[in-house]
């Protein structure tokens, strides 16, 4: 008996002082890891992971941030927007070194850069398990200069070579680009995971009365030429040429890191004209959504849109264009309407029919309202997400 009860408590001890499986996410800007994954790595830390966080350090307030949610923060020199072959490999060599020095049992990595540098230099480091998540094909796949099948031939050929190795999972947005790298044997079926966006807070983002009078319409996004805002802007003025009373709002900061980035001048020009108001950034963005009858987003193409989740869930009907990631979430003439990309009389005309008709409003933002809710609520993506966590630590 008394060897029992001296044995038991150093059991107890041993497990309680085991140390934490370490994840560490590498993403490329501080500012998008909090809006989009700082939920995850809080419920991989309830989830018992030590969890570490890499990016560039351009955005002090996020950094600061990330920190004071008890987060191990990590400075990345890491330059977006811009490629440069001594720089890429600075930032390979310097994952390389961070990998080697906190040992991540795994490591995921969002955006571009760091899934192609980071799966390199988690290669060489002996990683033992890598998530990567592609969240939209972005600028390579959108452009159409004349270098633009060049430089996609490029990327699909080094994700190829890459992403080749077992212990790797990808995690895809929505079922279309799933479904190229897939048939493109880009990655095996086996190690593609479909999870759909980063999801909504639907506590934060709730339905709320609409407000009476002349129907705001509004375009929330960053102020980038593949959201579709010229396209919005040409829309805003064919409406009010036709003589239909409502506002048009942009609702988003600048990117100038970013190759489609818009000039603030441009942006300037375009309020001059009295079309359409520009609004900046805005960190309140329920009050946006409650104050909105429609958000728009004519984008070339998304990984899954949050922006169009977010005013969803607040009973906002939307208009988007039929492209990957924003057809997974409006479905034409159910939970929305869905026109072509690049057409801004076809968005011009389908805006006209909602400002018109508050009844089909009513109905398809009840129906998008209902999908959000029951599909892509930021619980569901966090609890798919540490599963899969789970599992790549099982494997081994």
């Amino acid at each position: 008996m008394n060897s029992l009860s001296t044995t038991i408590p150093e059991v107890r001890g041993s497990i309680e002082s085991a140390p934490k499986p370490v994840l560490l996410y590498v993403v490329n800007v501080a500012w998008f890891f909090c809006l989009h994954r700082m939920h995850l790595a809080h419920a991989a830390s309830a989830a018992g992971f030590s969890v570490h966080v890499a990016t560039a350090s351009d955005f002090a307030e996020d950094v600061d941030l990330i920190k004071a949610e008890g987060l191990n923060y990590h400075e990345l020199k890491l330059q977006r927007g811009q490629w440069s072959v001594i720089e890429e490999c600075r930032l390979a060599a310097a994952l390389y070194r961070l990998y080697r020095e906190i040992r991540p049992d795994i490591v995921h990595h969002v955006t571009i850069k760091p899934v192609i540098f980071g799966t390199f230099a988690a290669r060489l480091a002996r990683v033992p398990a890598v998530v990567n998540s592609v969240s939209g094909l972005g600028f390579v796949f959108t452009t159409t200069d004349r270098w633009a099948a060049m430089r996609r031939l490029a990327v699909r050929l080094t994700y190829k070579v890459l992403l080749a190795r077992a212990a790797l999972r990808v995690i895809f947005e929505n079922s279309d680009d799933l479904r190229l790298f897939v048939d493109g044997k880009i990655v095996k079926p086996e190690q593609a995971v479909l999870i759909r966006g980063v999801g909504v807070d639907l506590k934060r983002f709730r339905p709320s009365p609409r407000l009476d009078g002349i129907p705001l319409v509004v375009l929330p996004a960053r102020m980038l030429w593949d959201k579709g805002v010229r396209e919005f802007c040409a829309a805003a003025a064919t409406v009010r040429v036709w003589g239909v009373q409502a506002r048009f709002a942009l609702v988003g900061g600048l990117d100038a890191e970013n190759p489609a980035a818009i000039p603030e001048s441009w942006l300037r020009e375009e309020t001059r004209r009295g079309a359409v108001e520009w609004w900046g950034w805005r960190e309140d963005m329920a009050a946006v959504y409650a104050a909105a009858h429609i958000v728009c987003l004519p984008s070339y193409r998304e990984g899954l849109p949050t922006v169009l989740l977010e005013a969803g869930a607040c009973g906002c009907a939307l208009v988007t264009t039929d492209v990957p990631g924003c057809r997974e979430v409006v479905h034409d003439g159910e939970t929305g309407l869905v026109i072509p990309a690049r057409d801004p009389m076809a968005l011009a005309q389908a805006l006209r029919t909602l400002i018109l008709n508050p009844s089909l409003r009513e109905r398809l933002s009840a129906a998008a309202q209902a999908l959000v809710a029951g599909e892509f609520s930021s619980d569901q993506v966090k609890n798919s997400t540490t599963r899969l966590y789970r599992e790549m630590l099982g494997s081994r």
